[in-house]
């Protein structure tokens, strides 16, 4: 079992240097990938607990798994976390999500994978994770779509979801938490 303050060790990528007039690769440069510090609720238990009570309040919300960790992975991709787009597509599969709407989650709108009730919910997350891209961060055509779909516990679950998962990415992406840090 690993300390609290653990930090994964360091890991190499390469990272490409393009030529400035051709877009072509004129050199790949080894890159280290490590978080920039111990994970804030890590240093602070208390924030976990939050968090985990946060989840508890989703899980019994009636959502189903899948749907949450389709949200998770939304905003994720949204956020530029790779991290939890790392540890989201693999607990989604542990559901029984598909390879197909895994892959097609950024492309949902084009992508006949997903019911009606998915859909309205991964507006949703979209309204929610961007909220300084449009004066009206969740319009009310967005809003009465999810409405349509779900009842207020799942709506408040819903919600709450997207909520935490944007809380995550923000964590994780001002660390620079590394995508398979949790499984190192």
């Amino acid at each position: 079992m690993r300390s609290p303050g653990h930090i994964s060790p360091p890991r190499f990528v390469l990272e490409a240097r393009f030529h400035p007039s051709t877009d072509v690769i004129r050199e790949a440069i080894p890159m280290q990938l490590q978080a920039r510090m111990t994970h804030p609720v890590q240093i602070l238990p208390d924030a976990m607990k939050a968090m985990m009570a946060l989840k508890a309040s989703v899980d019994g919300s009636g959502l189903p798994a899948g749907l949450v960790h389709l949200v998770d992975l939304r905003a994720s991709q949204i956020n530029g976390c790779s991290f939890c787009v790392d540890m989201h597509w693999r607990e989604a599969k542990q559901v029984g999500e598909t390879d197909e709407r895994l892959f097609a989650v950024a492309a949902w709108r084009e992508a006949p994978y997903f019911t009606e009730a998915e859909r309205a919910a991964l507006a949703l997350t979209e309204a929610m994770t961007r909220i300084a891209d449009r004066a009206d961060p969740v319009p009310d055509e967005v809003w009465n779509e999810a409405r349509r779909h779900f009842d207020d516990k799942a709506l408040a679950g819903l919600t709450l979801a997207i909520a935490a998962i944007n809380v995550w990415n923000r964590l994780n992406a001002a660390i620079r938490q590394p995508a398979g840090a949790r499984r190192s």
